[in-house]
This record gives structure tokens, C-alpha cells and sequence, in this order.
């Protein structure tokens, strides 16, 4: 056994990538206060080939030094946008026929491993490190998630915790899954 060199991963340019099919997922970051865990959101986005990522309110948005630290260059090959409202944000989705699901623990949560989805395009939302998603988008939500634990932490990191959530997605966009549209 030995370690594949770069050029053997065949990985496609960032143009080709950008033309390739993406799964209709779509990353909202809710006020996210850490520019690394932002950029790490965009490394595992590029790598499951995520839609797009919307960073909203206190989230820091590229260029940003930390950003590209944990991106390694997944800013220049993801789509994203800013938007500073989070209730705007979700209504937009809402409008272009996105089911939402925000990762949270609620009194209503579904354990991510028994989610399911029918509608072909899903948005979530992730929310800020210490208070979590906003309060006023709890109303627009069609679901929460919740990753298991069995530890004596409360929660996970939210890079972490995206990259659990966005890699169950991309396993639901197997063949035999969800149809990709």
C-alpha cells in the first residue's frame, strides 16, 4: 500500500468542477463566528459537491485570511453568496422550493440517521457556535436534525457537525436514492 500523489486522485480543474452536477443541497451558515470553521464548511461543500453555501449575518465571508486557511482554495470552486438576513435567506429558499432542515436539538429533532426526505431539494442550515440556529427562523423550518451523541458534550463542533450532515446528503443522492434533478 502507498499514499496516492495529487495528480493520481484525478481530481477535476476548478472550471470543470464548477460545469459538473452538483447535489441540490444548500449550506446556510446562521451567524457562524469562526472564519475557520466557515472555511472548513467550504472544503467539505466542494468535496461532496455541494450546490452552493449562503453565509449569513456575523458570518465571515471570503476573502478572509482564516477562511482560506481551512478552504485551501474551496471558495474559488463553490458558489456562495452573503446575505445578511437569515429570515431572508430561508424565505428565498422557501420561494425556489427548498425543504428546510435546521441542525438543532428541539423538543421536535429527528436523529439524522432516520431522516427522510422527498423533496429533491434540501437547504440546511447550521447555526452559531454557542447559541445555535436563529430563534426566528424555528417557525420556517419544515424539520431539525439532530446528530446522535452518546458523550458527555452537549454538542459538536459545527464544521464537524456539517461535514456529518453533508456526507449523509450526498449518500442519499446514490443511485437508487434521491433523484438528482
Amino acid at each position: 500500500m502507498r499514499k496516492l500523489k495529487l495528480d493520481e486522485l484525478q481530481r477535476p480543474d476548478i472550471d470543470t468542477y464548477k460545469n459538473n452536477k452538483k447535489i441540490p443541497v444548500v449550506v446556510v451558515a446562521d451567524n457562524i463566528r469562526s472564519a475557520m470553521n466557515i472555511g472548513s464548511i467550504f472544503r467539505t461543500a466542494d468535496a461532496f459537491a455541494v450546490e452552493r453555501v449562503i453565509l449569513c449575518g456575523i458570518s465571515a465571508v471570503p476573502p478572509n485570511r482564516e477562511i482560506t486557511k481551512t478552504a485551501i482554495g474551496a471558495t474559488e470552486s463553490v458558489q456562495w453568496h452573503y446575505e445578511s438576513d437569515i429570515v431572508t435567506a430561508v424565505m428565498n429558499l422557501k420561494s425556489e422550493g427548498y425543504f428546510i432542515a435546521g441542525v438543532e436539538q428541539t423538543d421536535g429533532s429527528v436523529s439524522l440517521e432516520d431522516t427522510v426526505f422527498t423533496n429533491g431539494k434540501i437547504a440546511v442550515v447550521f447555526g452559531n457556535e454557542v447559541e445555535g440556529i436563529s430563534d426566528a427562523i424555528l417557525p420556517l423550518l419544515n424539520m431539525c436534525i439532530e446528530i446522535p451523541q452518546f458523550g458527555t458534550k452537549h454538542s459538536l463542533n459545527v464544521s464537524v457537525c456539517a461535514g456529518i450532515v453533508m456526507w449523509e446528503l450526498m449518500k442519499k443522492y446514490k443511485p437508487g436514492k434521491l433523484l438528482l434533478p
